[in-house]
């Protein structure tokens, strides 16, 4: 069981632009996550603009695409998962480009196929 819920959100579809937000929240009570990494398997990520309070690394290894991404906490931000409950989350917003034909609401491509938190599978 992933220790922490990940919420994903499609925040507003723009012309030329999606804009998600992703919401990390502690569960676990006895656990300080201050130093913690998201890896999002998704078919847009290739596309990917900007993340705005997370840091964002592509990674490409052994694969021809780019649909993982591996997120991680900015120093100050990171502080607030040591906390559980509602006050224990962080969020970031990320922009995704648009590519007509290729990413759609059709067929659950909205969602990450995978996610995993600090190597855990979360569902």
């Amino acid at each position: 069981m992933c220790p922490i819920h990940v919420h994903w959100h499609i925040k507003q579809s723009y012309k030329l632009y999606w804009r998600v937000k992703i919401t990390i929240m502690n569960l676990n009570l006895r656990k300080n996550y201050t130093s913690w990494n998201l890896a999002i398997e998704h078919p847009n990520l290739s596309q990917m603009v900007q993340s705005f309070s997370f840091n964002y690394k592509p990674m490409t290894i052994d694969r021809p695409i780019n649909d993982t991404g591996l997120f991680w906490g900015i120093q100050y931000f990171n502080d607030v998962l040591m906390q559980a409950g509602e006050n224990g989350n962080v969020q970031s917003e990320i922009l995704l480009s648009k590519v007509p034909g290729t990413f759609t609401f059709e067929a659950g491509w909205a969602f990450p196929k995978r996610v995993y938190f600090n190597g855990e599978n979360c569902v």
